[in-house]
């Protein structure tokens, strides 16, 4: 997956520009003053080489304002992150993304398949990377499937809730390995800014809405209709013309 570029990266990057054009701003003055206080009164300085040295210095100053808009733009840009992705609130989304936190003695992941595979073997890893848990998937087909661990490590023991995993996935059919990868499903619940980046909860997880690959339309299950009565069923039985409805 390739990391988005974020405004919190431009942002320090705006921030160290300014600061050092700024050192510079005021090393000039400095040295211009210095300059224009101890010149030769009988050799003064050139006015063409002092006009330039005006130049450069209104350069410098411009270019401090610029940096400044361009913290403002950034600014602007982060809230205006935040509320572009409170607009996918509610929907579900499919996204490039394998951490999720264990709850309830369960984590949920998807898994795609480029291929169909005759063997694809999944590893649950720890937030040190460690590995807890290897086994084998179970459906192989092309597509995308799901998977639910139920938080035992490989030797048997219990994980306890609140801790952050990761699902790795290694596929491979009689031609050699295929193309695989894990997945994040589920509907959007909330979204949070970090560090100037816009962060999706969905189910146990939060991931960063630039790991997002696909959206659309919460689907709600349909309930089933409810069973009719022992007594109703009775009802109809004797009287199977519906009379005296």
């Amino acid at each position: 997956m390739v990391d988005a570029v974020t405004t919190n990266g431009a942002s320090s990057r705006v921030g160290a520009g300014t600061t050092m054009l700024a050192s510079n701003f005021q090393t000039f003055l400095t040295l211009l003053t210095s300059q224009l206080k101890n010149q030769d009164p009988l050799s003064p300085v050139d006015s063409n080489q002092f006009t330039a040295q005006l130049t450069q210095m209104a350069g410098v100053e411009q270019q401090l304002l610029t940096n400044d808009l361009l913290t403002s733009l950034l600014g602007a840009q982060q809230a205006g992150g935040l509320g572009t992705a409170a607009t996918y609130i509610g929907k579900d989304v499919t996204a490039g993304w394998s951490a999720t936190t264990l709850k309830d003695g369960a984590a949920t992941w998807s898994y795609e398949l480029g291929k169909d595979a005759t063997s694809a073997t999944l590893q649950v890893v720890d937030g040190t990377g460690k590995v807890v848990w290897t086994g084998a998937a179970t459906d192989l087909k092309t597509g995308v499937h799901d998977f639910t661990w139920d938080g035992k490590t490989t030797a048997g023991g219990q994980m306890s809730d609140g801790g952050v995993y990761s699902l790795k996935i290694t596929a491979a059919n009689a031609a050699g390995k295929i193309d695989s990868q894990v997945l994040t499903r589920g509907r959007i619940t909330g979204v949070e800014l970090y560090n100037g980046e816009p962060y999706l909860t969905v189910g146990n997880s939060i991931l960063p809405l630039s790991s997002v690959i696909a959206l659309q339309e919460h689907t709600a299950v349909a309930e089933p209709e409810d069973e009719p009565s022992a007594l109703a069923k009775a009802a109809s039985a004797l009287n199977p013309l519906n009379l005296f409805s």
